[in-house]
């Protein structure tokens, strides 16, 4: 059978979705994919009539629950018709089942999927490859935001960065979340998006160092997710590294393996995948002895539309804090937050990589 992904393009409102699917659909057509693209299930819905934002609650449940189950059918048709093909299969999907939860609170989205017989877990989790969340306009990039490109689109600034964090967190917990910053240029924004869908089917990548900094917290950080992380690596040949990584999110575990190789001096091949907890505790196991465990507090949160990574290491670098951009290129500056303050640069140090850090001295 063949490579099959599936992939969840979501956003906060006037992110740039539109534009990303037609560019993803040509890339990756090109490279000789089968691409298909399940569209955006409530924008369907909106189209024939439906009214998200009515007061008649029974409406408001029946007309969640259809979208919610529609939603599911056309992936899992999708995915049949996916796995007739010889060739490999890219599914993208305009927005995935934890968008529904977004738009409602938490008790309502409990009877929906104990209505669907499906867990919260088992919908974000357990249903997609990867989640690409395109940062909203709003936040950031205030001067490209408008509600014209979407005639289903009725959301103010305010609104739009609001339903922008709600479906951040509504998805965060998924092993391969990625969220895309805005970015000067546009086209850097989608060039991210197709950089990640590659890194997700094992292609190729350009190394890119990742801005990194030494940071003094000053002040009280903004809302923020906040998780734990615990990572081991693994004895490997020379050349790959290895990875097990136990995420913890109000207080639940996920784990994840990761391998990278160097295929040249400049390209690497990624290959992350969720495993289960048994498989973890017998793959400690193969732990490299020349290597201590890293363990860090992690808070990741978007200043100004751009998005990063406070690490604060436990062990072995204890009260270590460093700064960890996403995705900024190299022509744009860093919208340093306030609350922290840069000691030091450390952007391709080698010495500061985990791999490294983790070195028994």
């Amino acid at each position: 059978m063949a490579v099959i992904k599936k992939i969840v393009l979501t956003g906060g409102p006037c992110a740039g979705k539109t534009t990303a699917l037609v560019r993803l659909i040509d890339h990756f057509s090109n490279l000789g994919y089968k691409v298909y693209t399940i569209p955006e299930v409530p924008t369907i819905f909106l189209q024939a009539g439906m009214y998200y934002l009515t007061k008649n609650a029974d409406l408001f449940y029946e007309g969640e629950l259809a979208t919610l189950r529609i939603q599911l059918d056309f992936e899992d048709h999708f995915m049949r018709m996916a796995k007739t093909h010889d060739e490999p299969v890219l599914i993208i999907c305009d927005r995935g089942v934890m968008d529904i939860s977004a738009y409602m609170d938490a008790e309502l989205w409990q009877r929906l999927s104990k209505e669907v017989g499906l867990t919260t877990q088992q919908l974000r989790d357990e249903r997609y490859d990867a989640v690409l969340h395109l940062v909203s306009a709003a936040n950031g990039a205030e001067e490209y935001y408008n509600v014209t490109s979407n005639t289903e689109r009725t959301e103010g600034i305010e609104l739009a960065r609001t339903l922008d964090k709600k479906v951040i967190d509504a998805w965060t917990g998924h092993p391969h979340l990625r969220v895309i910053n805005n970015h000067d240029d546009f086209n850097a924004k989608i060039h991210r998006v197709i950089k990640e869908v590659s890194t997700i089917l094992s292609l190729p990548q350009p190394i890119e160092e990742e801005r990194k900094y030494i940071v003094e917290v000053i002040g009280p950080l903004p809302d923020s997710i906040e998780s734990d992380l615990v990572q081991t690596y693994l004895s490997g040949d020379p050349g790959s590294e290895i990875r097990l990584r136990q995420l913890t999110l109000n207080g639940r575990k996920v784990y994840v393996h990761t391998t990278k190789k160097r295929t040249s001096a400049s390209e690497q091949i990624e290959t992350e995948r969720q495993i289960s907890a048994n498989l973890y505790n017998s793959m400690l196991q193969q732990a490299d002895p020349y290597r201590q465990t890293i363990h860090k507090r992690r808070n990741s949160f978007i200043w100004e539309g751009q998005y990063f990574e406070l690490d604060t290491y436990l062990t072995p670098r204890t009260g270590l804090v460093i700064l960890e951009t996403k995705g900024i290129t190299e022509q744009e500056s860093v919208k340093f937050p306030p609350f922290l303050r840069v000691v030091e640069d450390i952007t391709g140090r080698t010495q500061y990589y985990n791999y490294n850090l983790a070195l028994r001295g």
